[in-house]
C-alpha cells in the first residue's frame, strides 16, 4: 500500500487511508470498469491525453486508478479517481490496468474526484479554484486544511480562491485560454478587470507588459487629470517598443507633449538616434 500511496499525492494518499480498502488483487479489466457520475471535470485536453496514451504504451499503467464496487451491479466498478488514466489506457490497448479498491459512500467518492482534479497540473486555474471552493463548502474544509491537503502554501489557496471574484467576462477569457493564469492573477481585485483584459488581448500583452499597464493606469488615476485610456495604452505601446518611460499629455484640442525619461547618457543617446533615423 505504501507504494501505492507514492504514486498518488498527498491528499489521495490521506483518502484512501481514512477509507476501507480491498487486499491488492489489483489488476480489473478495462471492461468492467465505469466512469464517474460525480466527476467534477467533464472535458479532457485530447493533446494531454495523447501524451498520457503514448506514456501507457510506452511504460504501462504505473499509477493505479481508484474504484469502487457499484451497489446494483457487484461485476462493475464505479472509477472514483483516475478517469483520465482509464481513458488513455483505452487508448493505448491494454486489457487489465492496476486499482485501488475502496469502500466509499457517494460524498466520499465526489471528494476523491475533486482532491485528484486540484492536483492535476494541467488544470486552468480557474478549475483549481473551483475545486477549492467545492472543498469549503461541500466538505468543511478552511483554507490552512485545502493548504495542507493539497500540498500548497497558504497564500497560494488563497489566491487562487480571488480568480472567482472576477467579472463574469474575464471569466470566460481565462476558461478559453484567451488569458493565463498569470494574467488572471494581475486582474484581481481590479474595478477596471473587463478593461484592461480587452486590452491585454488586443495588444497581446506579456504577463510583464500586462503588469506594467497597471501600473501605468494606476498612477495616472492618482494624479488629477485622469488621462484617457487610450493615451495610456499608446504610452504603453511606444514603451515597449523602445524600452523607455514615455509620458503623453493631450487636452481636449489633442494638442500637448510627449516626453522621454531616460537613466543615463546611453538612453539620451538612444532616444535622439531613434529621432534622427526617421527624420
Amino acid at each position: 500500500m505504501d507504494k501505492i500511496k507514492k504514486g498518488l499525492g498527498r491528499g489521495l494518499s490521506s483518502l484512501i487511508g481514512e477509507t476501507k480498502v480491498e487486499p491488492l488483487k489489483n489488476q480489473l479489466a478495462i471492461s468492467d470498469l465505469v466512469p464517474n457520475k460525480y466527476q467534477p471535470r467533464k472535458i479532457f485536453d485530447k493533446a494531454n491525453l495523447d501524451d498520457l496514451t503514448n506514456s501507457i504504451k510506452e511504460n504501462g499503467m504505473i499509477q493505479p486508478i481508484i474504484v469502487r464496487k457499484i451497489n446494483n451491479d457487484q461485476s462493475k466498478y464505479e472509477i472514483i479517481a483516475g478517469e483520465r488514466r482509464w481513458l488513455a489506457a483505452q487508448r493505448a490497448g491494454l486489457h487489465n490496468i492496476p486499482v485501488v479498491i475502496t469502500d466509499v459512500d457517494d460524498l466520499k467518492s465526489l471528494e476523491f474526484a475533486i482532491v485528484e482534479n486540484v492536483q492535476r497540473h494541467d488544470l486552468n486555474p480557474l478549475e483549481e479554484a473551483q475545486g477549492y471552493k467545492r472543498l469549503i463548502n461541500e466538505f468543511s474544509y478552511d483554507q490552512e486544511k485545502v493548504s495542507k491537503f493539497i500540498g500548497k502554501s497558504r497564500s497560494y489557496i488563497t489566491n487562487t480562491l480571488r480568480l472567482l471574484t472576477l467579472p463574469a467576462d474575464v471569466i470566460k477569457l481565462i476558461e478559453s485560454q484567451k488569458l493565463t493564469a498569470g494574467h488572471a492573477k494581475i486582474l484581481v481585485g481590479l474595478n477596471n478587470a473587463s478593461f484592461v483584459a480587452a486590452k491585454i488581448i488586443e495588444k497581446k500583452l506579456s504577463v510583464r507588459q500586462a503588469e506594467n499597464f497597471v501600473k501605468i493606469f494606476k498612477n495616472k488615476k492618482k494624479s488629477s487629470s485622469i488621462k484617457d485610456t487610450n493615451i495610456i495604452a499608446l504610452e504603453l505601446s511606444v514603451s515597449n517598443k523602445i524600452g523607455l518611460n514615455v509620458d503623453i499629455q493631450n487636452n481636449k484640442r489633442n494638442k500637448g507633449k510627449i516626453s522621454f525619461e531616460y537613466k543615463d547618457l546611453d538612453q539620451l543617446n538612444k532616444i535622439i538616434n531613434i529621432i534622427k533615423s526617421n527624420y
